[in-house]
């Protein structure tokens, strides 16, 4: 099932928590090779990490992370325009209504359906805080993924070659994107909406009404 999850209210997961730090490690340390940072209990964190950001979170069965990805506001400080302007020829994107999204992985042996729900989960998020797109960074392997959910970003720009390219892409909001990613999901419009409910405390019509 999905979970959104703010940062200060994390640790009120504590096995989803540590789960997920140690699967991000698991891809973006040891598989991928990415310079980044691992704590001493073997936690990838970064400083965006500390930003209070909403997190996007497939708990399974057992309670352990799945699969989840990281969103922060464009108004505040983000990976794109802190690290990969260059890509935009130096141009920031801040907008109210534009949010960026990091941190994509998938847990140790997570179907594919898990990649589609995450995405499905980014849709609803779109939905109700009436963004029009979500921002992010992404590499080869994940045009792929994009393709096979049905949600493929327009890329802005990119550097590098083969396994080392990095791109920068914009996701629109499209009902009809909904539609085929729900089906790749394998899940209904009331089962979404549902775990948005709990997560949130209220349905997403009525966040469209306030944001």
């Amino acid at each position: 099932m999905l979970r959104y999850v703010y940062g200060n209210e994390l640790s009120n997961y504590p096995v989803l928590q540590d789960t997920m730090h140690r699967d991000r490690a698991r891809q973006f340390a040891e598989r991928l090779k990415w310079d980044v940072h691992v704590c001493e209990n073997g936690w990838e964190r970064d400083e965006y990490d500390a930003m209070n950001p909403l997190y996007v979170i497939w708990e399974n069965r057992d309670g352990t992370h799945g699969g989840s990805m990281r969103f922060l506001p464009t108004t505040e400080r983000t990976m794109v325009n802190d690290h990969f302007s260059a890509l935009l020829n130096g141009v920031d994107i801040r907008s109210p209504f534009v949010w960026e999204c990091t941190r994509f992985v998938l847990g140790t042996g997570a179907q594919p359906r898990v990649a589609a729900a995450m995405m499905l989960a980014g849709g609803e998020l779109m939905r109700a805080f009436s963004l029009t797109h979500l921002l992010g960074v992404f590499d080869p392997r994940m045009v792929r993924i994009y393709g096979m959910i049905g949600a493929s970003p327009e890329v802005l720009g990119s550097s590098g070659k083969g396994r080392d390219k990095i791109s920068v892409g914009l996701w629109p909001f499209r009902p009809q994107d909904r539609i085929r990613v729900l089906k790749r999901a394998g899940l209904s419009s009331e089962i979404s909406e549902h775990w948005f409910n709990r997560s949130f405390g209220q349905p997403i019509m009525q966040m469209q009404k306030v944001a």
